[in-house]
C-alpha cells in the first residue's frame, strides 16, 4: 500500500526587502500622510479594513454635504489603497458605493473650492504687518511670501528648496525645483527669479537678508523660528507652516475673516492672476509655474480676461 503524498499548498513570494522599498517609494510622503489620515477617519466613523461596501457607502452618506465632494472623493482613494495595499477586495469598486458617491455629486456639486489670490498690491500690505515681528521672524516671512509669490511656488516647493538648489545670477537667481507635485519621479526643472526693481519689496535681497541673520551656509533655506527668535534647528519647515505664515499675515491685516479665505496656495494663484493682469504670455506664466496643463492655468486666467473685456454698447 503506497502512502499518500502530503501536499502542501505553495506559499505566495513575499516580496523581496529591495521590491519593497522600492513601492513605497512610488508615493510622495504626503501623499501617505494624506491617505493614512483619511483612513483613520474612516475607522473613526465606523469603518475597518477590510470593509463591507455597505459600511463604505453609510461613511460616505455621514459625510455627504459636510465635506466637499473633492475630500469625499479622496477618501475613497485612501479606503480603495488601504485594501488593495493589503491584498483585500476593493469595497470602493462595488456598485453601491459607486451610486452613492453619484448621488452626492448630483446633490452638492463638484465646485472646487478656490484659495484667494493674493496679488501684487495684497503682498505689499501684507509686508507692513510682516515687518511688526521680531527681527529673525520678520526677516524670514518676508523672504517666504515674496519668493513664494515671485516662484510661483506650491508650498511643498518652497519648504524643499536647499542652499545647493540657489545659482546667482547677475539680474536674479535661479532655483531648482527637485521634486513637485506634478513631478514625482524627480525630473527637476528651474525657476529663475529676477531682482525686483525695489530692493524693499525684492525677493532675492529679502531672501539674501534672511540667510544672513539666520546664519544659514548650508541645508534648507526656511527653518522654524521659536518665540525667542532664535532658529530652532536645521529642519525645514513643512508645508503647512506656510499657509499658517500666510493665514497670520493676512488676519493681522485684513482681519480674521479675511484669513479664511486664503492658503499656502494664494502666494501661487495670485502670481499667476498678477501676471494675467499685467499681460504675460501664457507660455512665460507656464514656464515659471511649471503647470503642465493649459486647463488647470485657465482656472485664474479666465476670471481676468473675463474682468477685462470691453463694453459694446
Amino acid at each position: 500500500m503506497t502512502t499518500p503524498t502530503n501536499r502542501t499548498k505553495t506559499p505566495k513570494a513575499m516580496p523581496s526587502k529591495p521590491i519593497n522599498s522600492y513601492t513605497l517609494a512610488a508615493q510622495s510622503a504626503s501623499t501617505k500622510r494624506s491617505y493614512a489620515q483619511d483612513v483613520r477617519h474612516f475607522k473613526a466613523n465606523g469603518g475597518k479594513v477590510p470593509a463591507t461596501p455597505q459600511m463604505v457607502a453609510e461613511y460616505m452618506a455621514k459625510f455627504g454635504g459636510v465635506l466637499a465632494v473633492a475630500t469625499l472623493a479622496h477618501r475613497l482613494i485612501a479606503i480603495h489603497r488601504a485594501h488593495t495595499d493589503k491584498g483585500f477586495e476593493s469595497p470602493v469598486k462595488d456598485r453601491l458605493v459607486k451610486r452613492t458617491m453619484q448621488g452626492i455629486r448630483r446633490t452638492f456639486g463638484v465646485a472646487q473650492k478656490r484659495a484667494k489670490a493674493l496679488v501684487k498690491d495684497d503682498l505689499l500690505e501684507l509686508m507692513v504687518m510682516v515687518a511688526k515681528q521680531k527681527p529673525l521672524k520678520a526677516a524670514r516671512d518676508k523672504a517666504l511670501l515674496l519668493l513664494g509669490f515671485a516662484g510661483a511656488f506650491r508650498r511643498s516647493e518652497l519648504v524643499a528648496l536647499r542652499m545647493e538648489d540657489i545659482t546667482p545670477h547677475a539680474h536674479g537667481i535661479e532655483l531648482l525645483i527637485r521634486r513637485s507635485k506634478t513631478d514625482q519621479e524627480g525630473e527637476g526643472r528651474t525657476v529663475f527669479v529676477p531682482l525686483a526693481k525695489s530692493e524693499e519689496r525684492c525677493p532675492v535681497k529679502a531672501l539674501d537678508r534672511w540667510l544672513e541673520l539666520a546664519g544659514i551656509g548650508e541645508g534648507p533655506l526656511f527653518r522654524p523660528v521659536n518665540r525667542h527668535d532664535r532658529v530652532v534647528n536645521g529642519k525645514a519647515l513643512t508645508p503647512q507652516s506656510v499657509a499658517l505664515i500666510v493665514k497670520s499675515a493676512v488676519g493681522k491685516s485684513k482681519g480674521v475673516d479675511a484669513a479664511k479665505l486664503v492658503s499656502g496656495h494664494s502666494l501661487r494663484a495670485g502670481f499667476v492672476t498678477e501676471a494675467a493682469m499685467v499681460g504675460m504670455q501664457t507660455s512665460a506664466i507656464m514656464g515659471q509655474t511649471g503647470h503642465k496643463s493649459l486647463e488647470m492655468l485657465y482656472r485664474y486666467v479666465r476670471p481676468v480676461q473675463k474682468r477685462q473685456i470691453q463694453s459694446i454698447l
